[in-house]
């Protein structure tokens, strides 16, 4: 009796050993499998953080160099405008000196001389404004009689500021050689050279 009751508590020993162990390598198993998942999640969120790092840094860089090429247009843009805007000034001030100096009155004979050596021209009118041909008048009626120059009339006008313009055949056309309109014309000339120029240095 005893034999059998040592037989069954070492039955019970054995069987309890044997779904321990069991149990503990399902545990194992399932913990392994856990941490093989946990693993993976793991570095499939790091690879994920790592790739929207990537994009995120090659979007900075991306913008980054827009906006330095977009401030660099902007800073030659402004440059150009800056070089139009003295030599408009340039030449504003060198027609305003012309036109405030003795050479405008020979500019004017000058100008007229070429226009009555014309066989289509039959009357012809200078303009200038009021201040200017009470300064020059004498001076471009004396030059224009000493070219043999005859039937000019000089007229006032103070529609533009110096400078002169010249009316042939009875007002049918106008040539205008006022200040402002040199002024545009010269303009007009040289900004696409000076553009150009500043292209090449590019």
């Amino acid at each position: 009796m005893e034999i059998q009751l040592q037989e069954l508590i070492d039955q019970i020993k054995k069987d309890g050993v044997e779904a321990a162990e069991a149990e503990a390598a399902s545990i194992l198993s399932d913990a392994e499998a856990q941490a093989e998942r946990i693993i993976a999640d793991a570095n499939a969120r790091a690879e994920k953080l790592i790739q929207n790092a990537k994009n995120e840094n090659e979007r900075t860089v991306k913008s980054g160099e827009d906006a330095l090429r977009q401030a660099g247009r902007n800073v030659l843009i402004s440059f150009r405008e800056s070089v139009t805007r003295e030599l408009n000034a340039v030449i504003s001030e060198a027609v305003t000196a012309t036109y405030s100096s003795d050479a405008l009155a020979q500019l004017i004979i000058h100008t007229v001389q070429c226009w009555a050596g014309n066989p289509e021209t039959e009357e012809l009118s200078v303009i200038l404004n009021s201040e200017d041909l009470s300064a020059l008048e004498a001076t471009v009626l004396a030059g224009l009689k000493e070219k043999m120059v005859n039937g000019v009339t000089l007229k006032a006008s103070d529609n533009f500021d110096g400078g002169f313009r010249i009316a042939v055949n009875n007002g049918d056309v106008y040539y205008d050689y006022s200040s402002e309109a040199v002024v545009e014309l010269l303009s007009a000339y040289l900004s696409p050279k000076v553009t150009a120029l500043l292209k090449e240095a590019e």
